[in-house]
């Protein structure tokens, strides 16, 4: 009985080891926010830029990348404003649709 809480108590320890060495990805898309669905469209013909500003200061909209119709909101919710509507590469860790931001580039 001893034997099974040891091993099992170390097998937890792994886990949470590996995921707290878990690689940062790069990820390439638009800023925008996770309301619109990357679309800006119904906003009246606003652009992007101007939508995602609107949405997020003004109805609660986080901070999003889409990369083509996938979101990942960002952990980073100050950052990502000065590239608002902007094409950027974004580098982090991916722990489900929230992307954790270590830098924010504008991509080539």
């Amino acid at each position: 009985m001893l034997l099974m809480a040891i091993t099992r108590s170390c097998c937890i320890a792994f886990a949470a080891a590996a995921l707290c060495l878990a690689a940062d990805s790069s990820f390439t898309g638009v800023i925008g926010d996770d309301m619109c669905k990357g679309d800006h469209k119904t906003m009246g013909g606003t652009d992007a830029a101007k939508c995602t500003e609107e949405c997020v200061s003004g109805m609660h909209a986080k901070y999003a990348l889409w990369v083509g119709k996938d979101a990942y909101v960002l952990s980073d919710q100050k950052k990502p404003a000065q590239y608002a509507g902007k094409k950027v590469t974004v580098t982090g860790t991916l722990n489900g649709n929230e992307l954790q931001v270590k830098t924010i580039k504008p991509a080539n």
